[in-house]
C-alpha cells in the first residue's frame, strides 16, 4: 500500500490532480464563451447554454457506467482510455463549423469526462493506506476546483484573443500534456481485486438507495441547488455582456474566480459539522445562496460580484455537506450511493437552464433571481424535512469531510 509522503504517493497524487484539472477544465471551458457561441451561430442564450448542459447531462448519466466497469476490469487503463477520448473530442471541437456538430461532440465528450471522476477515488482506496487516502482525496478535490476555474479562464482569455475554435485547440493541447503526465506518473495498480460484473446486483443497490428517504432528500438538495447555482452563472454572462457593463470574454472568465469562496465553504463544512447537525448546515448553505442571489440585484458590477461570492460560499457549503452525509448514511454499497448523488447533481446542472429560461425571457436577471428563489425555497424545505428525519440521531452525526 502507498504511504503518505512517499515518492510514489506524490507521483500518484499529482497524476490524479492533473487528470482532475484536465477533466473539469474541459467541462467548464465553454461557459465564458456562451455569448460568443450565441453570436457566431445566431442562436438564443438557451440554445447556446446547451453546449454546456449537454456535457453535464452525459457526464452525470455515464457516472453509473464506469464504476461497475472499473470494479470488473481495472482502474488505470479505463481512466487513460477516457482521457484519450477527451483529448480527441476537444481537438474535433476546434474543427467544427456548425452548432449541431459542436453539440454532438460536447455530448460525446461528457461520456468520456465521467471516467476519471467515477474511478479516481476507487483507485486511491485500492492503492493507498487510509491516512494517505484522506490526504490524497483532499488534494484531488482541489484539482476539481482548479480545473473549473482554469477552464473558464482559458475559455475567457483565449476565446477573446483567438476565437472559439482556437480555444478548443489550445484546450486539446493542454489536455494532451495532462494526459501524458498522467500516464507516466500514475503507478500501476498492485492491490486491485476484480469483482464480477452483475447488473442485477447493481440495479438492486440503486433501487434500495432510492427507497432511503434520507438519501433521497440529499439527492434532491444537491441536485436542485446545483440546478440553480451553475445556471445562474450561465445567464449572468449574458447580463454582463450587455449594457451597462459591456464585459468582454476575458473579464467574464475572471468572474469565475468567485468560485474561490466556495473552496473556503467546502473547507469549513467539516468543522461546522462537529458543532451542528449536517442537515442544519445544508439549510444554512441554501439560505446563504438565496441571500447572495438577492445581492446581485443591487445593479452595480460590484454587487453582482459580491452576490456571486456569497452564492459560491453558500452552495459549496451545502454541497460538500450533502455529499458527505450521503457517504456516511448509506447503509451499504456506499460507492453507488455517492454515484447516485453525483447523477442527480449533474442532471440538475443539465436541466436548470431550461427552467430558468422563461424567467430570463420575461424579466431578465430579476426573473432569474425570482425563479431561483422558488426552487431554493423548496430545497430549504427539503433540508428542514431532513432535519426531522435525522433528529433522533443528530447528536451522533459527525463529519470528516474537509
Amino acid at each position: 500500500m502507498i504511504e503518505v509522503g512517499s515518492g510514489v504517493f506524490w507521483r500518484g497524487t499529482l497524476a490524479l490532480v492533473l487528470g482532475s484539472f484536465m477533466v473539469f477544465a474541459n467541462v467548464y471551458v465553454t461557459q465564458p464563451l456562451l455569448p460568443m457561441i450565441a453570436n457566431e451561430f445566431s442562436i438564443s442564450p438557451l440554445q447556446a447554454s446547451a453546449s454546456f448542459t449537454i456535457t453535464t447531462l452525459t457526464l452525470g448519466v455515464s457516472l453509473l457506467f464506469y464504476g461497475p466497469i472499473s470494479d470488473a476490469f481495472g482502474r488505470k487503463g479505463i481512466m487513460v482510455m477516457t482521457m484519450v477520448g477527451i483529448t480527441l473530442t476537444t481537438l474535433c471541437l476546434s474543427l467544427v463549423q456548425s452548432y449541431e456538430s459542436l453539440l454532438m461532440l460536447r455530448g460525446m465528450q461528457g461520456f468520456f469526462l465521467a471516467g476519471l471522476p467515477a474511478i479516481a477515488v476507487a483507485y486511491l482506496g485500492d492503492e493507498y493506506t487510509p491516512e494517505a487516502l484522506m490526504v490524497a482525496v483532499g488534494l484531488y478535490i482541489s484539482g476539481n476546483t482548479l480545473g473549473g476555474i482554469g477552464g473558464r479562464l482559458i475559455g475567457g482569455f483565449v476565446g477573446e484573443w483567438l476565437g472559439r475554435s482556437e480555444t478548443f485547440a489550445v484546450m486539446s493541447a493542454i489536455s494532451l500534456i495532462c494526459m501524458t503526465a498522467f500516464i507516466f506518473l500514475l503507478p500501476k495498480s498492485k492491490c486491485f481485486n476484480p469483482k464480477p460484473l452483475r447488473v442485477s446486483h447493481i440495479v438492486s443497490n440503486m433501487c434500495n438507495h432510492l427507497k432511503n428517504r434520507r438519501l433521497v432528500s440529499c439527492y434532491f438538495i444537491g441536485g436542485f441547488s446545483f440546478f440553480i447555482f451553475i445556471n445562474q452563472y450561465s445567464y449572468v454572462t449574458f447580463v454582463l455582456e450587455q449594457a451597462p457593463y459591456h464585459l468582454t470574454a476575458k473579464f467574464i472568465g475572471l468572474l469565475f474566480l468567485t468560485y474561490l469562496s466556495g473552496t473556503f465553504g467546502s473547507a469549513i463544512s467539516g468543522r461546522l459539522a462537529k458543532r451542528w447537525a449536517q442537515p442544519n448546515i445544508m439549510v444554512l448553505g441554501t439560505v446563504i445562496l438565496m441571500l447572495g442571489s438577492l445581492v446581485t440585484l443591487g445593479g452595480s458590477l460590484w454587487a453582482i460580484i459580491l452576490g456571486l461570492l456569497i452564492n459560491s460560499f453558500g452552495f459549496f457549503l451545502c454541497h460538500s455537506t450533502a455529499s458527505s452525509f450521503v457517504s456516511r448514511h448509506a447503509k451499504f454499497a456506499k460507492a453507488s450511493a455517492s454515484s447516485l448523488y453525483l447523477v442527480f447533481y449533474y442532471l440538475g446542472a443539465s436541466v436548470g437552464g431550461y427552467y430558468l429560461d422563461p424567467f430570463w425571457r420575461a424579466e431578465g436577471w430579476f426573473g432569474v433571481v425570482v425563479g431561483s428563489w422558488i426552487i431554493l425555497l423548496l430545497v430549504a424545505c427539503a433540508g428542514v424535512s431532513l432535519i426531522r428525519l435525522t433528529k433522533p440521531t443528530a447528536s451522533s452525526v459527525t463529519d470528516c469531510h474537509s
